[in-house]
């Protein structure tokens, strides 16, 4: 040990080039090992992949109680206990499909604001439809008259055709 400033300081084993010590498990591993971190002066985080992530969990837990409650406040700018209480506002079911236990909080992405909770499906679904209520329109509308369907007009002769093309839609057998 060394003497610095009235203080015993311990001498660190040298480093090969490309490669870092980590102080949490006190392992020299190569850099790919560790995070990139731009604000760091070398680039890559203090703390190997593994211990990082370890670090991070308890961090999580200490100051918020758990992953799902930082990810809410982080995100949404709420908690676990208005996430309840909004499921609870909606019986407990899916705002959508009125499925059981939906997870998912629904946000309108141009404001950030939430709006309900959702089961995954529906969530997903207003994802793909890019949160547009005209997208919407159009699919209820396809839904609704552009199913494609057999049309017998000659026995054992079957026609595709769709109602919207003057067509009525065969009897479903």
């Amino acid at each position: 040990m060394k003497e610095r400033q009235g203080r015993d300081v311990r001498q660190l084993p040298a480093v090969p080039e490309g490669h870092r010590r980590c102080p949490e498990c006190d392992v020299t591993k190569p850099l790919d090992d560790f995070p990139r971190n731009r604000s760091a002066r070398s680039g890559y985080g203090r703390y190997c992949k593994p211990c990082h992530n370890e670090k991070g969990k308890e961090s999580r837990l200490r100051l918020h109680g758990g992953s799902r409650e930082y990810h809410l406040q982080r995100r949404y700018g709420i908690g676990e206990k208005e996430f309840q209480e909004l499921l609870a506002e909606q019986d407990g079911v899916c705002a959508i499909c009125g499925g059981a236990d939906p997870q998912h909080l629904d946000h309108d992405h141009r404001t950030g604001w939430v709006r309900g909770i959702l089961c995954f499906n529906c969530n997903g679904g207003l994802g793909q439809f890019r949160d547009s209520p005209t997208r919407l329109a159009r699919a209820i509308t396809y839904l609704r008259g552009t199913t494609w369907q057999r049309a017998l007009i000659h026995p054992g002769v079957y026609q595709m055709c769709s109602p919207t093309r003057g067509r009525p839609p065969s009897p479903r057998f």
